[in-house]
Parts: C-alpha cells; structure tokens; sequence
C-alpha cells in the first residue's frame, strides 16, 4: 500500500467525508440526473461552509495558507464531523500547511523512540489481579499488561517484542483474532482508532511499516483502512470468547496519562453478579496459578542451576 503525504492524505479525508453526505439531508436542492461523484460536489460544500468554491479546493489540495480556526470550524459543521473526526482534521491542515513537513519529521523521530513505562504504572497493573489491564502506547503497540490480561487474551511474554501490537495480533495472530465473538466491530474500532494515531505521528516510520505489513497480509485491513474512518480510544464494550469459560461481555475504560499522551490504561470489567463476572472470576485463578507457577519454576531454576559460590548474571536488559 502506498503511502500518502500530507497534502493527499488530507484531500483524500475530505473528499470520503463529502461522499457521505447527500445534497437534500443538507437543505440543498438536488436537480436529478446522474452525479459524477458520490456525495456533496465541492462547491456544495463550499455554500455550506461560507467559503468560495476555489477556496474550498485549495482547502482540500492541501495548497490554502494560514487556515483559520473559523474556516476549519464551518467545514468541520459543514461536514458533520465528530470530535475525533474534527481533531484528525485540523493535524491534517496543520500538517499541510507551511512548516507541517518538518514538524511532522520532527515528531516522527521522537515517535521513533522506545517508550517506557514507568515503575508505577507498572505496580498499579500488579495491584489489579482481578481486573485485566495493560498500557497501550503509540502504534497500538502493548507496552505492558498483568496476568489476567494476558490469561484473556495470549501470553504477551511468548511474543516477540514487534508482536506485542494490538493491530498486529487483532489482524495477523489466530489466536487473539478467534478472542472476539464480533471480530468485524473490533476491527473497524481498531482500525479507526489506528488512523487516529497515525494523525498525531505522521512521520513516524515505524507506523508506516506496521500499515505496509498489515495491508500485504490482510485484505480485510485494507479494505477498512481505505474507508478512512477515524476514531479514539475512551469506553465500550466487546463480547469475547475463552476456551476456559466460553463468552464473556466485558466493558473497557481508557485512561491517558496526564504526563504522556502517548501511553493508555486500559481496564476491562463485567457487571457485578453477571456470568461474565463469574467467568472473569475463574480467569483471574487460573491467571494466579500461571503466576505462581512461573515463579516457582524461576526459583527452582535459580537453587538448582547455579553454585552459591557462583557470581550473580547480569540483569538482562529491559526491552
């Protein structure tokens, strides 16, 4: 799949957003006959957002300077677009615009970066044993989790540290994917949520890498991907499935970190009294065993496997 610049990616945004809307559900008059694009026309935009029609289309070419928040605010209306819709668009102006190539070179080196984890939040996932949870961060890569998450979902440890990434495993892992009962409604909210992303970091390489990979393996990814819908990240729901328990429908909450705005909690939870509670419930024992199990093996390994005499190995280092 090819890779769009700014100026594309933006016009292409605008022109998937227009096709949405039909001329008479935006109080204009529709005159028949047979129309060259699905749709609002650009000019009927253009009426609906106050602005001429050349104005307009060097808006969507990527080729209008110094864009107002007033302009933005009447296409944004003009094209019903959602909050997360609004903020996507306004990155993709900026970005377009002067300077926005540096920047978005810029931001992609620091994207780039590994990300870490604090100590902390590190203790706060232990602290949940019976919640599953984990740190999403840029890319949808899966910073960190606790037990019960990876008893859900797969054993994250197993994985190759490129694995660890949310679209990845949704997408290309049978495992994961054969988790969620509805897997289309997951994939769509993925998929919308990781073109989010993709607005925050645009020169990021490694995104670009990831989208390349996923669109060569998986027809479905692309076929969302190329519907350009965007979406964040806050709260929902999803119904999965376990072979230790069968269905379970869990709720999830998200919660940026106030300090980066690249990492995410994610917390899964059932009502209280419900089957799902229950079947969460025997998840989070056999997580505890796996645990306990892993930790007696470690210390099995560590008495019998080296001299007391013997120096201490070097602490591998953190991935």
């Amino acid at each position: 799949m090819n890779q769009h610049g700014p100026k594309a990616e933006l016009g292409d945004f605008l022109r998937s957003r227009r096709a949405r809307i039909r001329p008479e559900d935006a109080g204009l008059r529709s005159f028949g006959g047979r129309r060259r694009v699905p749709g609002l026309r650009r000019e009927e935009l253009a009426q609906l957002a106050g602005v001429s029609a050349d104005y307009y289309t060097r808006f969507e070419q990527g080729r209008a300077e110094n864009v107002s928040d007033g302009i933005l605010g009447a296409v944004v209306a003009a094209l019903r677009l959602d909050a997360a819709e609004a903020a996507h668009l306004t990155r993709l102006v900026r970005n377009a615009g002067p300077g926005g190539a540096a920047a978005a070179r810029a931001r992609g080196r620091e994207a780039d970066e590994a990300q870490e984890v604090r100590p902390g939040l590190r203790r706060l996932l232990e602290s949940m044993p019976g919640t599953p949870a984990f740190v999403l961060g840029r890319r949808t890569d899966i910073l960190a989790w606790n037990p019960l998450f990876a008893t859900l979902i797969t054993d994250f440890a197993a994985l190759a540290p490129e694995r660890r990434n949310k679209a990845w495993l949704v997408f290309l892992h049978p495992e994961v994917r054969g988790r969620f009962v509805n897997w289309e409604t997951k994939a769509r909210d993925l998929v919308a949520y990781l073109r989010f992303d993709l607005g925050r970091h645009p020169g990021d390489p490694r995104f670009a890498e990831l989208i390349a990979e996923l669109a060569e393996h998986s027809a479905e990814f692309t076929r969302l991907w190329e519907e350009r819908e965007v979406g964040e990240k806050t709260h929902g729901g999803y119904h999965l499935r376990h072979p230790l328990v069968g269905e379970l429908a869990l709720a999830y909450e998200s919660l940026v970190l106030p300090d980066d705005p690249d990492q995410t909690l994610i917390t899964y939870t059932a009502e209280a009294g419900s089957p799902s509670d229950a079947a969460l419930r025997i998840l989070a024992g056999a997580a505890a065993n796996t645990s306990a199990a892993a930790t007696g093996a470690s210390a099995a390994h560590t008495s019998t496997g080296a001299s007391a005499d013997a120096p201490a190995a070097p602490a591998a280092p953190r991935a």
